[in-house]
């Protein structure tokens, strides 16, 4: 199952490394908040050489991530893992109706689209 999600990064959580049967390995978790009218938050995985992906971006950009969700049960528990497999920066700003990041000045409320309901 491949699916795809956009939205603006929020958080790089830290690299975490182990070893395992199959070598050494590496993950790097990350929070990105979608641009819906109800926004969602969504803590997505990235693993080996995707992490380098993350080391592009930066908080408060606009990503598309391509992922794939897998559950799998250990002593009768589920876990699910939302690992992402493609990450890509959106160029272009913000999407309309997504309020600024802390710094970012706002357009001038005349310039904005989508006011024909004013009287003047």
């Amino acid at each position: 199952m491949a699916l795809e999600i956009s939205g603006r990064l929020l958080k790089l959580l830290p690299e975490q490394r182990g070893n395992g049967k199959n070598g050494e390995w590496v993950k790097q978790d990350f929070v990105i908040e979608t641009t819906e009218q109800y926004p969602k938050k969504v803590c997505l995985s990235a693993w080996g050489d995707k992490v380098a992906d993350l080391h592009r971006v930066n908080v408060g950009d606009m990503l598309t991530v391509s992922f794939n969700v897998e559950s799998r049960e250990y002593n009768e528990r589920w876990y699910t893992d939302i690992r992402a497999w493609r990450i890509s920066a959106n160029s272009g700003g913000a999407p309309a109706g997504m309020p600024p990041m802390p710094g970012e000045i706002p357009p001038p409320a005349d310039s904005m689209e989508g006011n024909e309901d004013l009287p003047f």
